[in-house]
């Protein structure tokens, strides 16, 4: 086995590459490789939710400006644009259902809200930035006084069955469920 230099020197360099490999394994399984590297993930994610929260910011202030001025109807048609330039967005649609309830539009409001929730979840969780929880617990309980009455006297009217799922769906939501 051991006969010549040469083998002496295959077998030392076999030893010496699987003990570096194995003090190597032993290294990246302990903990401070793993944790360093999920705190970077979670300093890059924050960041990311950061840049899209001023993303929005900038794409949807003149729309809050228009409504903040009472000037509803032309909020709502740049809310259609912006609504069709970035169709995965949910935050037109939340601002939409924003400007719907202020004008009285009840129904409409509770389905652009529903739109928003569905894209992102984030607007009714407790701790984001994003959230509009609030307002959308006042909708589900005007919705629940206001359209859960007159559905219960008109069973057959499809459209007023279909707010109360919305509403339901928005109820589900707000306690925690999920899609």
């Amino acid at each position: 086995m051991f006969k010549d230099t040469f083998d002496k020197t295959c077998w030392a360099l076999l030893a010496i590459s699987i003990s570096a490999l194995i003090a190597m394994l032993a290294l990246n399984s302990s903990g401070e490789g793993k944790g360093a590297a999920g705190l970077g993930k979670a300093v890059e994610r924050e960041m990311a939710y950061r840049a899209r929260v001023e993303l929005i910011g900038k794409l949807y202030g003149p729309v809050e400006m228009q409504r903040a001025a009472g000037k509803r109807q032309e909020a709502l048609l740049k809310l259609d644009e912006l609504i069709r330039k970035y169709p995965g967005e949910a935050h037109g649609h939340i601002l939409q259902g924003q400007i719907l309830m202020e004008m009285g539009a009840l129904e409409e409001s509770i389905s652009s809200y529903v739109d928003g929730v569905k894209l992102n979840g984030d607007y009714v969780d407790k701790k984001s930035p994003l959230s509009r929880r609030g307002e959308i617990q006042k909708i589900v309980v005007d919705a629940i006084n206001s359209v859960g009455a007159i559905a219960a006297a008109n069973p057959d009217n499809r459209t007023l069955a279909a707010t109360v799922r919305k509403v339901n769906y928005l109820k589900s939501r707000l306690a925690g469920g999920c899609e």
